[in-house]
Parts: C-alpha cells; sequence; structure tokens
C-alpha cells in the first residue's frame, strides 16, 4: 500500500472521528439544555440574556448551581410559624397602601428570613441564597430579586433612582409567589393531620390575600 494511500486512509479516519465527536456532542447538548429548562423555567432565559445570548455559558452556570445546591432539602415549618409568617406577610401587604417603601423593605427581609428557615443560605448571602431558590424555585426566584432591588433602590438618593410606587407593587405581586411557594411544605415530608386553616392566612389553601390596588397605593 502507497503512502498516498495511507496518508489518505489517515486523513478519511480522523475526519469520520472529528464527525462522530461533534454529533455526539450536538446530541447531548439540548437534552441537557431541555432538562436545565425544565428545571429552571424563566430562569434559564434569563440567564442566557445575562450572558449575552450565549446558551452554553448560560446552561454552565445553571449546572453549577445544581452542583452546589441540587441536594439541599427543604426543612418544613411548623403549623404555627406557617400562620405567623403569613401574618407577617399580609401585615406588610396592608402597610403598602400608606408606606410603599417601607412595606417593600419588610417583604424583602421577611422572604430572607423564611428562605433561610426553610434551610437555604442566610439572607445575608443574599447572592448565594438567590442562587440556591433558583434550583428549587426557578418559576419564581425572579420576584424576589424585584423586592429585593426596590428594597435597595429606597435609599438610592435622587428620586430618579428610586423605585416607583407601581414598580414597587408588581414587585411585591410577583414576590409573593415565592412567599407562598416557601410557605408550602416540602414534597418529601409528611404532613400529619391538622385542621384546615383558613385561605386568608395559609399559602397552601389558598392565595394570601392582597390588600391593596393600583388606585388605592398611595404615592411614595
Amino acid at each position: 500500500m502507497s503512502t498516498g494511500v495511507i496518508i489518505a486512509l489517515i486523513v478519511i479516519v480522523a475526519a469520520v472521528v472529528v464527525v462522530a465527536a461533534a454529533v455526539t456532542l450536538l446530541a447531548r447538548r439540548p437534552q441537557g439544555g431541555r432538562r436545565l429548562r425544565r428545571r429552571f423555567g424563566p430562569e434559564y432565559d434569563r440567564t442566557v440574556a445575562r450572558h449575552d445570548g450565549d446558551a452554553r455559558a448560560a446552561e454552565r452556570d445553571l449546572a453549577e448551581r445544581v452542583e452546589r445546591h441540587g441536594a439541599l432539602r427543604e426543612r418544613p415549618l411548623e403549623p404555627a410559624d406557617r400562620e405567623r409568617y403569613a401574618a407577617r406577610w399580609t401585615a406588610a401587604q396592608e402597610r403598602f397602601v400608606d408606606a410603599p417603601r417601607e412595606a417593600v423593605a419588610e417583604a424583602d427581609q421577611l422572604l430572607g428570613e423564611l428562605a433561610g428557615v426553610r434551610g437555604f443560605p442566610d439572607g445575608g448571602r443574599y447572592e448565594e441564597q438567590v442562587a440556591a431558590l433558583s434550583v428549587h424555585h426557578g418559576q419564581h426566584v425572579h420576584g424576589y430579586r424585584r423586592v429585593h432591588r426596590a428594597a435597595s433602590a429606597r435609599t438610592g438618593g435622587t428620586p430618579e433612582r428610586q423605585a416607583d410606587t407601581e414598580e414597587m407593587r408588581e414587585a411585591m405581586i410577583e414576590a409573593r409567589a415565592l412567599f407562598e411557594d416557601l410557605l408550602t411544605p416540602p414534597r418529601q415530608a409528611t404532613a400529619r393531620p391538622e385542621p384546615s386553616p383558613s385561605p386568608s392566612s395559609d399559602g397552601r389553601g389558598g392565595h394570601l390575600p392582597w390588600a391593596f390596588t393600583r388606585r388605592h397605593a398611595k404615592g411614595s
């Protein structure tokens, strides 16, 4: 067999190997992407946007979060604690009517505290807490981001830098979904029988009441 034929065979074999590797990578990547999309929901698209549309970089980011926080098991709440947190959230909602900025700050603090009680990183480590929450509550974690951003802006100097009342109202509404998730008993927990609470004080039997509408909230 001539040297030319041997070289041609080597080139062909190398090309086949490269093509096979490329096909394998392409076959694997969408599957991983689909799994991450299912797990993170809207958080997947937000992460892609934060990476300027680079889906691979976003998926590496999300996969690292799963590796760090995927094994976390949420601690259950006692019924009395659940009612206490629900009452505090309702009070914050009602306070929004007269003091929206203070109400948003209270909601932000309450979400961080409740997440810590449920077993997520402490609220003092906000970024790490949000990363962990996104792994287990990807559908609703953005509401926490919005209310935290609005709470941080309340001392932001000029009025232009501060969140307006409508923005804060929307942040509170979106954050409520995560709050209700965190009030819900974890799936792996065996719940003991307990009296059925009224929908107005529980995050499970119905939505927590929203104490204001757009026309009721006073300007800040």
